[in-house]
């Protein structure tokens, strides 16, 4: 008999559906999320599984759906995520309880009609969490230094935006605290802000070493960083939350993976097309607007690309912020190209045509000549 579970995980808790092929609710129970939940779920399926039963799981992704899953999985038992952003039946259900959206689970998992969400590889996985750390870490660092420049401020002040950026400039800030005397505790209370500064950027470059030593001798990785502007940091990003780059058929299902297309509505005679998706990960989408600022910097590289002269023209015409996100879904595309082929980025066939053919017919007779 195929035996569906339907499991509504939550951070404390999770609550399960069984259901039989003749969608006959054979048990409802709840499990606490620690070592002894885990394994009286799944002594249970295994029980059925001695039986002859054939067991079949779906949970929805959230947060602690890896670790579920692989609890699971571990003992030989099929495990189907569920794609939230797809499966609306159980986040707009007008009856939302545990139980129910247990069920509901069970019961399309038995009709084979849940919509499946991949989960990334581990190596991927362990990539994201220390970049998610440091960002955390960054965003932090950042608002300190907008909370020291409003306290500057307030001692009369006027410091600049980076230049809370150098230690040798805070030091120099410190010590003209220290010699005016009349400004008061300045010195005093602006020092350990200071001092914190400089251990949240401690605590980011330990963060870099260790993102380091795993993307070291990464091929996607190595052949990110062949593009002009694009450092570790980005490059282990991209690779991080593209995981694996075969599952995506075209450039662009990766373009819209990232949520850098259009939103369209073709209905009738009727066409709209709007703001950017904005569906997939952010830290990519994010990754590609950093590739594109790294090559409007490095312009003395980048300032005969096709993709830059489309740039300049979009920004006259549409403003800079357009212009950008444009230009990522272009960038996304040669990622995929380069990826996929791996190859790494050749500056050539970035250039217009006519030099691109100039180039390789002098790179052809100085050959002939040498």
């Amino acid at each position: 008999m195929k035996l569906s579970v339907g499991v509504d995980l939550h951070k404390s808790q999770f609550t399960v559906c069984m259901l039989s092929e003749d969608r006959e609710v054979l048990a409802h129970s709840k499990h606490l999320t620690n070592k002894k939940g885990y394994e009286d779920f799944i002594n249970t399926l295994e029980d059925y599984e001695n039986e002859g039963d054939e067991v079949t799981v779906a949970v929805e992704s959230t947060g602690n759906t890896r670790f579920f899953r692989n609890q699971v999985v571990k003992k030989g038992i099929e495990v189907k995520v569920v794609n939230t952003a797809k499966f609306k039946v159980v986040t707009q259900s007008v009856k939302k309880t545990d139980r129910h959206d247990a069920y509901t689970l069970a019961e399309f998992l038995e009709k084979d009609m849940l919509p499946e969400s991949r989960l990334c590889s581990l190596e991927s996985e362990q990539i994201r969490r220390v970049i998610k750390a440091r960002s955390i870490v960054v965003k932090a660092l950042i608002s300190l230094k907008n909370q020291i420049h409003g306290l500057l401020l307030s001692y009369g002040i006027e410091s600049k935006r980076g230049q809370l950026q150098s230690k040798k400039e805070r030091q120099r800030i410190l010590r003209g605290l220290e010699d005016h005397k009349f400004i008061g505790n300045a010195a005093l209370t602006v020092k350990p802000l200071f001092n914190t500064i400089d251990k949240l950027y401690e605590e980011v470059k330990q963060l870099e070493k260790v993102l380091e030593v795993l993307v070291k001798n990464d091929e996607n990785v190595d052949l990110l960083k062949t593009i002009p502007g694009v450092g570790m940091i980005t490059a282990a990003t991209i690779r991080a939350f593209t995981d694996d780059i075969n599952r995506f058929e075209s450039s662009k299902k990766y373009a819209a993976h990232s949520g850098l297309v259009p939103w369209v509505q073709n209905s009738n005679d009727t066409i709209r097309h709007g703001h950017i998706t904005k569906r997939g990960p952010k830290e990519l989408r994010t990754a590609f607007v950093q590739v594109v600022m790294g090559m409007i910097r490095y312009k003395k590289a980048t300032g005969a690309y096709r993709v830059m002269n489309k740039y300049h023209i979009m920004k006259a015409n549409k403003g800079s912020g357009k212009a950008i996100i444009a230009t990522a879904r272009k960038v996304s595309k040669f990622v995929w190209a380069m990826l996929t082929n791996r190859m790494p980025f050749d500056p050539l066939k970035m250039i217009n045509m006519k030099e691109y053919r100039d180039m390789q017919i002098a790179a052809c007779y100085a050959a002939m000549a040498g």
